[in-house]
């Protein structure tokens, strides 16, 4: 099929007819759910990656972060680029740069390819998530929306649990460089069908001038926000003077891109839809929901892993049952998103996530499997909620010139919301256990009767097992320190699911602002 020949097209609206939007909806989304797994996936992997390429463990973080920061400097710049250089050419590069770079990683030999090659992947990858999304409002009509978007949720909620579990299977089982190849005959798929289906680009041109100045305000400022939220907690924050750099290099830099984008005849990323009251609000009420679905997303396998001591596959297991809740009530409420205010389903998935959050707060030593099953399931329906109406009133309302310039910076603010969720909530996790040992070791002291009833009866139990006074005592003492330890960690996960619960619930008041999902071109704008 030649990719000029014209597609079948409503006259009037320009929107797809027939079979077709429905194959194009399946490659874009392809596209999204092999970027969005893969910013997951490699998490149960570096362990084995750190071992085999004799690196330390903050040089295979690396590997994360290089992704991370490449692929949230790319997501603003898609709707320009797909724009200079033609949507359909556009998408089909990220394509065959992501499956040529999951190549790569997977034969990388050391550490450096396999970093370069992560960066090189997490570019091409920040170009299919924004440019999918955006491909889906282009293609369907108004009263479509909610099923079309509702098929590239599904990967974009799903992903995060389901790299994990994927990852752990293909980790145990055939080695962590099946984590990239697995992509490879996915990203050939996508690629033969984002040629045969994707709408040819269209004659227009925009302007030839580049605007490397944006550009490169933008790497300098997102890349050292982006650094400074995956590395602070490491390096101890702004005790560090290279995190503290990066905070001031990036306030700066944001502040000089702001100005230059505002103020150019050819800017990089179009700030003025900013002006479209949905995009605004919506854009903030994003970065929120960021916050509680990687945040929270995050705390969870580290509760299972550090405390329950699970391995990397019983983890991706524990997480599926809720990814799995997560696709049935996207395809749900898509067909009925377009029936009912988006605001209150996004009202509804906030309280529900709330409670959950609640609930999980209720944690205990003893939290097993099955404690976690409903909490988790739950949070996989009320995030839908939250995810599918927050993307059809935020982008609704835009008219269709603008959906691609929005959709980049809606998809923006939920990836750095993730990522200050993760640093924030990583760093109340570890102030928090500090905290709470050194109250409980208050109450655990030697000049305690209860503590010393509890360390002779443990002291007694040892030596009937044939140990010496000495080490029996030890192995006491070693027991109830570990016992403080476990509490303390409990505690602070408890904590930390109640600052995200607080926080959705203190989200309420930002609905005000967003849009009914209407029509297009009757977008709401403050001037």
């Amino acid at each position: 099929m030649s990719t000029t020949r014209q597609r079948p097209t409503h006259e009037k609206s320009g929107y797809v007819e027939g079979p077709l939007k429905w194959a194009i909806a399946l490659t874009a989304s392809l596209g999204a759910i092999l970027e969005v797994i893969d910013t997951s996936i490699v998490n149960v992997a570096l362990a084995d990656m750190q071992a085999t390429l004799g690196a330390t463990v903050s040089e295979i973080g690396w590997v994360v972060t290089g992704y991370s920061i490449a692929n949230v400097i790319l997501i603003p710049l898609t709707a320009w680029l797909g724009d200079y250089f033609g949507k359909k050419r556009y998408f089909i590069f990220s394509l065959v740069g992501f499956t040529i770079a999951s190549v790569m990683c997977g034969l990388s030999i050391n550490l450096n390819m396999l970093i370069v090659s992560r960066i090189i992947q997490g570019l091409c990858g920040g170009g299919l998530l924004a440019k999918a999304q955006a491909i889906l409002f282009e293609t369907f009509p108004p009263h479509e929306q909610g099923i079309a978007q509702s098929v590239f949720g599904v990967g974009v909620i799903a992903g995060p649990a389901i790299g994990p579990t994927l990852g752990g299977f293909l980790t145990d089982g055939l080695g962590w460089r099946w984590i990239f190849f697995v992509n490879i005959p996915f990203g050939v798929l996508a690629v033969f069908m984002a040629w045969q289906f994707l709408l040819a680009d269209d004659k227009k041109q925009i302007s030839k001038k580049v605007d490397w100045l944006g550009i490169g305000l933008l790497t300098i400022s997102v890349g050292s926000l982006q650094t400074f939220l995956e590395e602070g907690q490491q390096d101890d924050w702004f005790q560090s003077g290279f995190i503290t750099t990066l905070a001031i290099v990036g306030t700066i830099g944001l502040g000089m891109f702001i100005w230059r984008e505002l103020t150019t005849p050819n800017p990089a990323v179009d700030l003025k839809v900013l002006r479209y009251r949905s995009l605004s609000a919506g854009s903030l009420y994003s970065a929120i929901l960021g916050m509680g679905l990687y945040g929270a997303l995050f705390a969870v396998p580290i509760f299972a892993q550090n405390v329950l001591h699970f391995t990397a596959t019983q983890t991706g297991l524990l997480l599926a049952p809720g990814a799995l809740a997560s696709a049935i009530v996207m395809v749900l409420l898509g067909k009925i998103s377009g029936k009912v205010d988006p605001r209150l389903l996004i009202a509804g998935g906030a309280i529900g996530t709330a409670l959950v959050m609640f609930q999980l707060s209720t944690i205990t030593p003893q939290t097993g499997t099955d404690d976690l099953f409903w909490p988790l399931v739950e949070r996989g329906g009320a995030t839908v909620l939250m995810f599918l109406p927050l993307s059809l009133a935020t982008l609704g309302p835009l008219p269709k010139k603008d959906v691609s310039a929005g959709s980049g910076f809606y998809n923006l603010t939920r990836q750095l919301g993730g990522s200050i969720g993760i640093a924030v909530l990583t760093t109340m996790l570890t102030q928090r256990e500090a905290f709470h040992r050194a109250t409980l070791l208050t109450q655990v002291s030697l000049y305690n009767w209860q503590t010393n009833q509890r360390i002779d009866a443990l002291t007694a139990g040892m030596e009937s097992k044939g140990m010496d006074p000495t080490t029996a005592k030890a192995q006491a003492l070693q027991l109830i320190s570990h016992a403080v330890d476990l509490q303390a960690a409990v505690m602070s996960f408890e904590d930390i699911f109640k600052v995200v619960g607080i926080a959705f619930l203190c989200s309420l008041p930002l609905l005000l602002f967003l849009g009914k999902g209407g029509a297009k071109g009757q977008a709401p704008a403050v001037h």
